[in-house]
């Protein structure tokens, strides 16, 4: 087995390499395809149909932007958390994907990326609906492990050969330090995810933004100080500005109104 780490559009993106396959830990961003596919034919010398499999973390575009074209491509099969309901479903969900691919946008602005098409669709298909613990089908050494919070549906993947794991979004590293994502619906589940995580001690740590990263006590006790107690979401942060410049538009009136009386 052998780990490739490659840049991504805004993300990283870890690919397993064995002899007769390929997985790849996280899917991606749609504009990560043509590269992802260079990597496997010119760097690596394989067929790009050897890419067997590709996990979805959770859906948002850097982690599943380019999974169902990669299927289409390559014929791999899709693992994705075990849920009923897909997570940009009904009217709430349309508005919250359509604010993601503009949060994605403008990551990629940030970063100094050039424009490109993220769409994908908002719904998942995936080949194998996975729970905590299972094993990934063709690919016996890695777990996915639930780590929500994050969202509601984060997944972990897990090789305790190695003592490796990549945990995508559980965790951003900026400036060298450990901090939570944006957004996270789920505090209370986000913080058992990160005790869990760093009560196995593993010797490889990966994350989708930072590589691989050092989860020391140091770390482990910054990332719970900086976690919300409170749900920090695209709504909530809409609600408390939408709030304040409410606030700051009838106090502007009733001040015009009283200087208008004078």
């Amino acid at each position: 087995m052998q780990l490739h780490t490659i840049k991504g559009y805004i993300q990283d993106m870890y690919l397993v390499e064995y002899p007769d396959r390929l997985l790849l830990l996280d899917g991606a961003c749609r504009a990560d395809i043509p590269h992802l596919k260079a990597f496997i034919e010119d760097d690596l010398g394989r067929e790009f149909s050897d890419l067997h499999t590709v996990v979805v973390t959770h859906m948002h575009p850097d982690h599943a932007g380019a999974a169902h074209t990669l299927r289409k491509l390559t014929n791999c099969n899709l693992v994705a958390a075990n849920r009923d309901k897909d997570w940009y479903h009904g009217i709430d969900g349309i508005l919250m994907h359509l604010t993601d691919l503009a949060l994605a946008r403008w990551m990629a602005n940030r970063l100094g990326k050039p424009k490109a098409n993220l769409w994908y669709s908002r719904k998942l298909k995936p080949d194998y609906k996975l729970s905590d613990g299972d094993s990934i089908p063709g690919f016996d050494d890695w777990l996915v492990l639930e780590t929500p919070g994050h969202t509601d549906r984060d997944l972990s993947v897990y090789c305790p050969s190695h003592s490796m794991a990549y945990v995508a979004d559980l965790m951003v590293e900026v400036k060298k330090k450990l901090i939570p994502p944006f957004p996270i619906f789920h505090p209370n589940k986000y913080r058992a995810s990160v005790s869990r995580i760093y009560d196995m001690q593993l010797d490889t740590l990966l994350v989708a933004h930072g590589g691989q990263v050092d989860f020391s006590q140091k770390a482990f006790e910054h990332l719970l100080m900086s976690a919300p107690r409170r749900p920090v979401t695209h709504w909530r942060v809409t609600k408390i500005k939408t709030k304040k410049l409410l606030l700051s538009i009838g106090r502007f009136g009733f001040q015009s109104h009283g200087k208008s009386k004078k």
